[in-house]
């Protein structure tokens, strides 16, 4: 049996795809609740801890769109390492700001960027193998991998994902008051 399990503790594991990091941003707004948090959870991979690698873990929550062939990789080891897995934030839900390419073809894209666009110096479009290759389109995590609930926001609000996170926890149901999931 390993520690947390031993404490009673759950294991929370985060990670970001194609997105700007506000969601862990939003996590990290939970101000002084954090330390709350870190009784209740031990936390596995996450930028927060800078953990690179994933054991098995009772809550994943994942940011970002899935862009290249690498998201796609980290989302699907993500899936099979997390009992709970939870698309959080716009882009992860639907796809996101990243997602606004996808009604470009990739090439003109590529084009624009770093052969025609405005100030480019050296037109010469990238080509490393060390640079994930990218998908046609931006997806949603869930048209990757079976997402078990989607906080949405962009990004969601600190208290949105501290009253989300404490009922998952608790086992409540998933429930918010309407002033915590209205963005007008």
């Amino acid at each position: 049996m390993n520690d947390a399990a031993l404490q009673g503790k759950l294991k929370l594991a985060t990670a970001a795809l194609c997105g700007c990091f506000g969601c862990h941003m939003s996590l990290l707004d939970i101000d002084e609740r954090i330390l709350k948090l870190v009784e209740l959870v031990e936390f596995d991979r996450t930028p927060l801890t800078d953990i690179k690698s994933i054991g098995q873990c009772d809550i994943g929550l994942i940011e970002g769109g899935v862009a290249n062939a690498e998201n796609v990789e980290v989302l699907r080891d993500f899936r099979k390492h997390c009992n709970i897995l939870v698309a959080i934030g716009e882009c992860a839900v639907n796809g996101g700001i990243p997602a606004m390419r996808n009604q470009f073809d990739l090439q003109d894209c590529l084009q624009e960027v770093y052969i025609d666009g405005i100030g480019v110096e050296n037109p010469l479009l990238p080509n490393d193998p060390e640079i994930p290759l990218l998908l046609d389109k931006v997806h949603p995590v869930h048209e990757v991998v079976r997402i078990d609930y989607f906080l949405p926001g962009c990004p969601p609000s600190a208290d949105t994902i501290w009253t989300f996170i404490n009922d998952l926890i608790e086992g409540n149901d998933i429930s918010f008051p309407y002033s915590l999931i209205h963005y007008d």
